[in-house]
């Protein structure tokens, strides 16, 4: 499952006093926080903000991810599952940023919906997509 962490705060001004929200991070349910940290910090590159048994959090280019443990984890079912899922932008090309996911330790699915995207899902088990769609 994947949840939206919402600041308490948004410019140092108590959430009380405004009515707007804005998404601060994404949270991943997994298995394994550390190793899913650890697959977008090298997917993506960023930095890491914490990590413990049971959640790891990174800063990557356009957000925060968090990896929290849940047990038991079960995995999304791609096709089917009516679930958020992250779309990574590659620029022109998709061959080798799918190549690079691949090698991290993604998964390719089949069937792959339109030429312009891959669908991979990450070690946990989450889909993502990488597309030439900016």
């Amino acid at each position: 499952m994947l949840r939206w962490a919402l600041a308490d705060s948004v410019h140092g001004v108590p959430s009380d006093d405004r009515d707007e929200l804005h998404v601060v991070g994404l949270s991943l349910d997994c298995p394994d926080p550390s190793a899913l940290v650890a697959f977008y910090l090298d997917l993506l590159g960023g930095e890491l903000l914490w990590q413990n048994a049971d959640s790891a959090g990174a800063q990557v280019p356009g957000a925060t991810l968090v990896a929290q443990r849940v047990t038991p984890y079960i995995p999304p079912t791609w096709p089917g599952t009516s679930i958020v899922h992250l779309d990574l932008s590659a620029g022109p090309y998709l061959d080798k940023p799918t190549a690079r996911a691949l090698s991290l330790g993604a998964i390719e699915v089949h069937p792959q919906p339109d030429p312009r995207w891959r669908v991979l899902l990450d070690p946990a088990g989450h889909p993502f997509c990488i597309t030439t769609v900016t």
